[in-house]
Parts: C-alpha cells; structure tokens; sequence
C-alpha cells in the first residue's frame, strides 16, 4: 500500500491560513542574532550620535524635507554619501516605518532600528549645516526644527535607546523573535497577510476564465 500524501491545499483559504501559521512559527523561533536591544559593536564606519526618544517623532515628520534638501546638494563629500546612504539602508531594514508603533512604542521590536534611521537622518541635516550649498535653506529647516522640538519638549523624552550611539558600518535590524510577543506588530503583520490574500484571491477570481455555456 502506497503511503498517501496531506497536502497543503493552497488553493483554498485553509490552505493559505496554514502558510501563514507557519511563517509565523517561523517568525517567532527566529535566530537569537536578531534579538538585541542597543546598538551594534561594529565602529569601523562613521559615528552616529544618539537621538533622544522624544527627539524621533519630530524627526520622522521632517525627514522627507531634510531628504529633499539633502537630494539638492551636488557638491557631496565621502561622509556625506555614507550618512545618507546608511539612512536609506536602515530605513528599509526598518521597513519604511509601515509597521504602527514603530517610533512611539518603546517595546515595538521596530523601535531600536527607527532610533538609528532617524539618528541618520538627524545627522544628515546636521552635516548640512557645514556645506557651502544651499545654506539659508538648510539654516531655515534647522530653525524650524529646532522650534518644534522645544513646542514638544522632545528632546527631554529619554527611552532604553536614547543612549545609543550608531555607526554606518552596522545595521540595526528589527527583532523579529519579539514580533508574535508584540500584540500590534503581530496583527498588523496579520493584516498585512490578510490584505495580500485576498489580493491574490481576487487576481485568481479575475483571471479565472468564464465557463462556456453548454449547448442542449
């Protein structure tokens, strides 16, 4: 007697919420690499100084201005396109800040990882201020900035990563061990897996071709 095979049906929703539980157990017994709270030890790149927690929700909001200003500059230095890249990479690491609670929640495992991108981009204005181009531009955003953070009073807000200091020559990567444990990390990855489910049930019902009447 063959041995009969159990196959996950993956063209049934079943199917799907299987996958799904088991990218999730995956997700959760995650190597222990990627389960850190402070920055890394690798310092053979540029320092990075740290940002204090309160100072990350005014950054966030004037990061696309200081990015754009950053983009206008044409006459660039090595460390000024380290800086700039290293904010790009993190922040992709940190997947473009989509997941809630990445920047106001101090136990989002996303939390670390946004202190260092917005400790990036921080760092990209503030080299600004030495380059010979485009200064009133660069000295009004500073300005700017700097009379939110003290309307805020952000820069006295501290969290366990406000002491950390960054370095371009290491990412920090989200803790991914920590997301099944972190209730809004978790149902938003959820959504995200619902949402893409049902965009590919909804491409197949598109695609599906139409059955042709039968003839009597």
């Amino acid at each position: 007697m063959r041995p009969q095979r159990f196959d996950i049906p993956m063209g049934c929703p079943a199917g799907w919420f299987l996958a799904l539980v088991a990218c999730l157990f995956m997700l959760q017994t995650a190597s222990g690499w990627a389960h850190r709270s402070s920055a890394g030890t690798d310092t053979s790149g540029i320092s990075i100084p740290s940002l204090s927690h309160g100072e990350m929700a005014v950054i966030a909001d004037y990061r696309k201005p200081i990015l754009d200003l950053a983009a206008r500059m044409t006459r660039t230095d090595e460390k000024f396109r380290r800086l700039l890249n290293y904010t790009n990479i993190q922040y992709s690491y940190c997947l473009w800040g989509i997941v809630p609670g990445s920047i106001a929640d101090e136990q989002s495992p996303f939390n670390a990882c946004s202190h260092a991108y917005l400790a990036a981009t921080k760092a990209v204005l503030v080299y600004m201020r030495d380059m010979p181009e485009h200064r009133d531009a660069v000295s009004t955003l500073v300005s700017d900035l700097d009379a939110t953070l003290v309307r805020n009073g952000g820069s006295f807000v501290m969290c366990q990563y406000s002491g950390d200091p960054y370095n371009t020559a290491d990412i920090i990567r989200p803790r991914w061990s920590d997301v099944p444990g972190h209730l809004t990390s978790l149902f938003s990855f959820l959504g995200f897996a619902m949402l893409l489910v049902s965009a590919v049930f909804a491409v197949i019902h598109l695609t599906r071709p139409l059955r042709q009447p039968v003839n009597a």
